[in-house]
């Protein structure tokens, strides 16, 4: 019988880094989508690092950045008594930051979808700008919405380098799947790290499986 801890650590990350992203990467996205500002492609390829960058490397620069001995770091410490390396909200942060670009891209993509003229009606109809995302944006990008959602959430289950460097392998604390098939395979319990495997394969199938339905849905509905 496997330890299902770290299937409990890696949901649970999954979770809280998912509705974290959700919430704050909208108005980033709302922005890039609507703005022509110069300055936006620049911030734009900035925040869309991690999708290039090797993971050992977005984890280093984040332990070296939210270390206990680096300004932030220091600041959480003693303002907060917050110490993020080694802990379950590290990891949240360091999963934060790698999987935005997923959530940002997919979000941009939708808001940028939305014809003009629907926006502009809804505007000369007296309604505020709050108004016009709820009952015009967000009904018009729901595919991009679960897009979003599902993308961010499979590749948070299943990362490793970045949760590896700030996280390290606590039990119940930051060891995740990811972390537990790597310390199998080490340990040379091959079996062991099938299970594990095979329960993250069968995860994300079930994720590309929905987006495809999702997107030939989408496809029927704009045909």
């Amino acid at each position: 019988m496997p330890d299902l801890v770290p299937f409990k650590v890696s949901l649970s990350l999954a979770l809280w880094a998912t509705a974290i992203l959700a919430l704050i990467t909208f108005p980033i996205a709302w922005r890039f989508a609507r703005s022509k500002r110069r300055w936006i492609p620049f911030v734009e390829s900035f925040l869309s690092l991690p999708l290039v960058l090797p993971p050992t490397v977005l984890g280093f620069y984040l332990l070296v950045s939210l270390s206990p001995y680096s300004p932030v770091g220091s600041f959480l410490k003693s303002t907060f008594g917050l110490s993020l390396v080694f802990s379950f909200p590290g990891i949240v942060v360091a999963s934060c930051v790698s999987g935005l670009p997923f959530m940002l891209g997919a979000f941009k993509t939708g808001i940028a979808s939305i014809p003009e003229n629907l926006l502009e009606a809804s505007w000369t109809l007296g309604k505020s700008r709050m108004e016009t995302i709820f009952r015009v944006v967000l009904p018009n990008m729901k595919t991009a919405i679960l897009t979003g959602l599902i993308t961010t959430f499979a590749h948070t289950l299943g990362e490793f380098g970045v949760v590896l460097m700030l996280g390290g392998s606590i039990p119940g604390a930051t060891r995740t799947v990811s972390i537990a098939i790597y310390e199998r395979v080490e340990a040379q319990d091959f079996a062991g790290a099938h299970v594990y495997a095979l329960c993250l394969v069968a995860l994300s199938y079930a994720g590309t499986y929905a987006l495809n339905r999702l997107q030939k849905a989408e496809n029927r509905r704009t045909a």
